[in-house]
């Protein structure tokens, strides 16, 4: 059986090594690992490793000066050593503030670093991620369109992205959330609320402060739910209410689930975007376009920023069939129309400070009309198209299932 890895992510340095170093102390033979990204963008990332309570910290050099190289070059090869070592019991993984750990298991499943045989999973199972979250500011942070440049926790000079996408992404991947401190009742309730429709399947553990200290998480990962992620990204033709979430109205948090079935026109989706970025705390789903009729797009935006992205193509078009496994298949025959095939909207958002009605109004404005739809594909083709081009990344091997095209920093 594999040794045990644990993650641990979360804007606060300190509060996630305190976590780190909980389970550490509650077993020795633990390995923590860490890399600082502060100077990622000259190239330069700082690795420390404790072992038996002692800390060791090597400055590296990447020519790149990018994660994708941080993790091939530096990590993998590393949690691979560490696993071949009898004396090492665990690895706890600590995060850079910066990092999200989607990415990060994305590679530890998919990527052979080299010399070893198998990505690190196969020889490091994956327990859980646990998501260390500040909990007066969290639900602040989680609505906001604050840069993490302005924080200081961006990892590159063009990086743009926002602290709502570091801790909304922190929260929604976790198997585990230590949540530290306590904001006034009210916003407290308001918080749990989100998190309850952001999280549904992750143990919380509910902590005074990092510095009266955090409980070994271990145990609490002993016991997920049955169905816990575990490190699995979502598929981006999955379904999107993971976890059975509530989607009752509670102290005005709402999960509005939106489906419908005709094509969005570009320029008018693209305007929808101020409402879907106010007062929301996450949108995320599969969009069809008029403009790009066999390709579905992933929305998915946290607080004001918002990433857009390709998630391959719509079985409608025959060529994709037979390029997707069973399951995808099977859920795209349950819903098949006999016009549009399986192309759809499906988008859910979380609200915390709109009207739901606002938000559907604005979704339905931007779907074609009668008179569009009669013209046909070709003339949808000719639409303006706002999203950009496809990006393109030197490692993007590394790169999940979708592909950004872009990402709107700041609310408009």
């Amino acid at each position: 059986m594999p040794d045990p890895l644990v993650i641990v992510c979360g804007v606060d340095r300190d509060a996630v090594l305190a976590t780190g170093e909980a389970v550490a102390t509650a077993d020795p033979r633990t390995v923590l690992v860490a890399h600082d990204l502060r100077r990622l963008g000259e190239g330069v990332v700082t690795r420390a490793v404790r072992r038996d309570g002692r800390w060791s910290v090597t400055a590296l050099e990447l020519a790149h000066g990018c994660i994708s190289c941080t993790l091939r070059e530096d990590l993998l090869p590393l949690l691979l050593a560490l696993a071949a070592d009898p004396d090492v019991g665990r690895v706890v993984l600590l995060l850079d503030p910066g990092m999200e750990p989607e990415p990060v298991c994305e590679a530890l499943a998919h990527v052979v670093p080299d010399g070893g045989e198998g990505p690190v999973t196969d020889v490091l199972g994956l327990v859980g991620v646990v998501a260390v979250l500040d909990g007066p500011t969290w639900l602040d942070d989680a609505g906001s369109d604050e840069a993490l440049a302005d924080r200081g926790l961006a990892l590159t000079e063009d990086d743009d992205r926002t602290v709502a996408q570091i801790v909304v992404g922190h929260a929604e991947f976790a198997d585990v959330l230590v949540v530290v401190g306590a904001p006034d009742p009210w916003e407290r309730v308001r918080r749990d609320a989100v998190l309850a429709r952001l999280a549904p399947q992750a143990r919380r553990l509910d902590v005074v402060s990092a510095a009266a200290g955090v409980p070994d998480v271990t145990p609490v990962l002993a016991e997920l739910h049955p169905d816990a992620r575990r490190g699995v990204p979502d598929d981006p033709h999955g379904p999107l209410l993971r976890g059975q979430p509530p989607l009752a109205r509670d102290v005005g948090v709402s999960l509005l689930h939106v489906g419908l079935r005709r094509p969005f026109h570009p320029e008018r989706l693209h305007e929808a975007f101020d409402v879907l970025l106010t007062g929301t705390v996450r949108v995320r789903g599969r969009v069809w376009v008029a403009s790009r009729p066999e390709h579905a797009l992933w929305i998915e935006s946290a607080g004001g920023g918002l990433q857009i992205g390709m998630a391959g193509r719509w079985l409608a078009d025959s060529l994709a069939w037979d390029d997707v496994d069973e399951l995808r298949r099977a859920s795209a025959s349950l819903r098949w129309d006999d016009r549009w095939g399986d192309r759809e909207q499906q988008l859910v958002v979380l609200v915390h400070d709109a009207e739901p009605a606002e938000i559907v109004a604005a979704l339905d404005l931007a779907l074609l009309t009668d008179s569009e739809i009669a013209a046909g594909e070709d003339v949808w083709r000719t639409y303006a198209d706002p999203f950009g081009i496809s990006h393109t990344d030197p490692c993007d091997e590394l790169e999940g299932p979708v592909v950004p095209v872009e990402n709107r920093g700041e609310q408009t």
